[in-house]
């Protein structure tokens, strides 16, 4: 017997027992919805975190070339942010900053913190719903 059997079952069974581990999409947990108030509270955690964009920039010259959708309150008073970096701008039809400012919006993904204020970093579209006036 070669020395390679061993090592493919080894990886044959750990790739099954990750599969099994993984929850199906019936058992996915949905986030809990959060103000951006409240999302202080939860760093770490990932949640969905609901309020109005209350000024939208995109920092072109910046590195990275974020886009910074501050919501309840403007920027520097802001409670939470959202973040989209250029790489991941393409991923939108239309300007973030344009589309979302003033809208009320759920964002969902991890919450994180920059300099105090939470935020999330969203990479797609669909992390971002638009909330129904």
């Amino acid at each position: 017997m070669s020395r390679r059997f061993p090592l493919l079952a080894v990886a044959v069974l750990l790739a099954a027992a990750v599969w099994c581990a993984a929850p199906s999409s019936g058992q996915e947990q949905e986030a809990k919805t959060l103000t951006a108030e409240q999302a202080a509270e939860h760093v770490g955690e990932v949640a969905k975190v609901c309020g109005e964009v209350a000024s939208a920039t995109y920092a072109s010259r910046s590195r990275g070339r974020p886009t910074f959708l501050n919501l309840d309150k403007p920027y520097p008073d802001h409670i939470s942010t959202i973040v989209i970096w250029g790489e991941n701008r393409g991923e939108f039809s239309e300007a973030p900053e344009r589309v979302y400012r003033d809208r009320r919006i759920c964002v969902t993904g991890e919450i994180e913190t920059y300099r105090g204020k939470p935020q999330i970093e969203v990479e797609e579209p669909g992390q971002i719903a638009v909330e129904s006036t």
